[in-house]
């Protein structure tokens, strides 16, 4: 089980870190919108969560028989879930300190532009104002900060882990003589 939550942990953890490490630079020079970020991200963490279902099939046929209970399916896709989630708050780390500007800066500036143009308040935009400052100052933070990185994608391997575990604990779905992946 060791191997298959290192190495569908680490495939998973490389393809949502290096979404971040490319896409960073791209928001800094203008050539993606900051607006589209958060579809950009989660669809990039679905795509690379999704190695869940191949991990825990792997387990089920070459190391279980073609038959896996649920806790087990569940125990294995979260772990490869942890240690994604590692490798995208690390990835984080890195692209938010090589950055060239300040992120939370820019974040909070396209927030108020987003608020001004549905029309808000000005006394809303300031109070939204005070509190963005207030976020930005505990969000640097390093252990704040890696904190809430990891909090944005397991959420989504928890889901993505309880899933497979509740469709591959069934012997009929995709048996094991439905190779998907190769030993």
């Amino acid at each position: 089980m060791k191997k298959i939550v290192l190495v569908y942990g680490l495939i998973a953890g490389a393809i949502a870190g290096a979404m971040l490490l490319i896409t960073m630079p791209l928001y800094e020079s203008g050539t993606l919108k900051f607006e589209n970020g958060m579809l950009l991200g989660y669809t990039t963490m679905v795509v690379a969560l999704s190695l869940i279902f191949f991990g825990v099939k792997s387990f089920r046929d070459s190391y279980s028989g073609g038959t896996i209970t649920f806790w087990n399916g569940l125990k294995i896709g979260l772990l490869i879930t942890l240690i994604a989630s590692l490798l995208y708050a690390l990835s984080w780390e890195v692209s938010y300190n090589t950055m060239k500007g300040d992120f939370m800066k820019l974040m909070n500036e396209k927030s108020l532009e987003k608020m001004k143009k549905e029309g808000a308040s000005e006394a809303s935009l300031v109070e939204a104002q005070k509190q963005m400052d207030d976020f930005a100052v505990t969000y640097k933070n390093p252990v704040f900060r890696f904190t809430i990185t990891m909090l944005e994608i397991a959420p989504v391997g928890v889901v993505i882990s309880l899933l497979c575990a509740g469709l591959l604990r069934r012997k009929e779905f995709l048996s094991s003589n439905t190779k998907l992946i190769y030993k």
